[in-house]
């Protein structure tokens, strides 16, 4: 039995380190190292090009163009490429008579030759951008106006690779899960930005980042920059920074099912981002990033099976080491059997809505293994309309 103690203690730790612990550790780390915000360069004003992926986005890509050349930069020195996953709506034509009616602006479309996700699309049209900077960018979240101008004034030091921008949610105070959905960014909005001011971050935002074109990395079409980049930059002793002044404004889910299948597609790559390089662990070499990635990533990337140990280990203990094991187990079906009630019902209760949240995104991290496992994970995805 002592085994299986440890096994369940282990595993508790990981849940408390990954949602209460690292928080906190991170909140004290910022009060004792008191380290600035970032050092921007706004008479810095490289060549910028804004890339649109989008696959099938009649509904908002006239919108978006019409966001993207009313920003604050100047004309001369950018240009928008919509890159079209093999869309089969009227996504192209859409795009093509919008660059026929503002010429002044320059815009380009490329056309992949297959659908295969949204890596594959921006890596085939990376191929053809010379400019400075490259930012990218989703086809349904609209830029605030000095967004460009923001997010470029990060690349004044030369060790910055990559910057993302903050993701601003329009429709918040609509309906529980869009309300879910934007305190879990502001709370994990908040992580980034200590870790940004003290070293570097581990993850992106696909809605708004940035990187040196000569920078990119052509990634395997499974994975998504939003993961990828800020490990591969820090890798390679660089820094990968959230900008909060960088602002993108987009739709959450509105309904439980788009937010789920959301965060199913989001851990396709699961089990591979638990530990992507055994370098990580080398704090000697990378620091402070080492255990970022550790308390914001591994953590939490394992909570799916933490939780599944918790219930099991817990089951055999409460057999077989009598009642306080049964409590700790009554305790765990509690917070199950209430999180799916709130769920069902669309409870107002701030404290009910977050634990329905966290628990479908728990099982939604389950689905993802299980994809994974039975090869059904793909680079392509349907797209959550309800933030169209």
């Amino acid at each position: 039995m002592l085994f299986i103690k440890i096994i369940f203690f282990l595993n508790a730790f990981i849940v408390f380190f990954a949602m209460i612990g690292y928080p906190l550790l991170l909140i004290i780390l910022d009060k004792i190292l008191k380290k600035p915000c970032i050092d921007k360069d706004y008479g810095y004003e490289p060549t910028v090009t804004i890339m649109v992926v989008a696959h099938n986005e009649e509904k908002v890509i006239k919108n978006k163009l019409d966001n993207l050349i009313k920003i604050d930069y100047p004309l001369n020195k950018y240009e928008i490429v919509v890159t079209s996953d093999f869309s089969t709506d009227n996504t192209n034509i859409i795009v093509e008579e919008f660059i026929k009616k503002n010429k002044k602006y320059k815009i380009k479309l490329h056309k992949t030759v297959k659908h295969g996700g949204k890596t594959n699309a921006q890596n085939e049209a990376q191929k053809s951008i010379d400019s400075d900077i490259l930012i990218m960018t989703d086809a349904n979240c609209y830029f605030d106006k000095k967004a460009v101008k923001e997010i470029v004034a990060c690349f004044k030091d030369p060790l910055v690779g990559y910057v993302c921008g903050a993701t601003i949610y329009t429709n918040k105070d609509d309906n529980n899960t869009a309300d879910s959905e934007n305190t879990y960014w502001n709370f994990d909005s908040k992580c980034r930005d200590i870790e940004s001011r003290i070293q570097t971050i581990t993850a992106g935002d696909g809605n708004l980042y940035a990187c040196r074109t000569n920078e990119y990395i052509d990634i395997p079409f499974i994975e998504c920059h939003d993961s990828s980049f800020p490990i591969l930059f820090a890798l390679n002793n660089k820094r990968a920074l959230f900008d909060p002044k960088s602002k993108a404004y987009e739709k959450a889910g509105e309904s439980d099912k788009d937010e789920y299948k959301r965060k199913v597609r989001m851990n396709r790559n699961i089990i591979h981002n638990i530990l992507p390089s055994i370098k990580i662990l080398n704090f000697f070499k990378y620091k402070w990033f080492s255990l970022f990635y550790f308390g914001h990533r591994t953590c939490r990337y394992l909570l799916w099976l933490a939780h599944i140990l918790l219930v099991v280990c817990n089951i055999i203990l409460a057999i077989f080491n009598g009642y306080m094991w049964l409590c700790f187990l009554i305790l765990q079906l509690l917070f199950y059997s209430v999180s799916i009630i709130s769920g069902i019902t669309k409870t107002s209760n701030k404290l009910f809505k977050m634990m329905s949240y966290y628990t479908m995104t728990v099982y939604a991290q389950i689905n993802g293994v299980l994809n994974i496992i039975l090869g059904r994970s793909k680079s392509t995805w349907a797209k959550a309309e309800s933030t169209r």
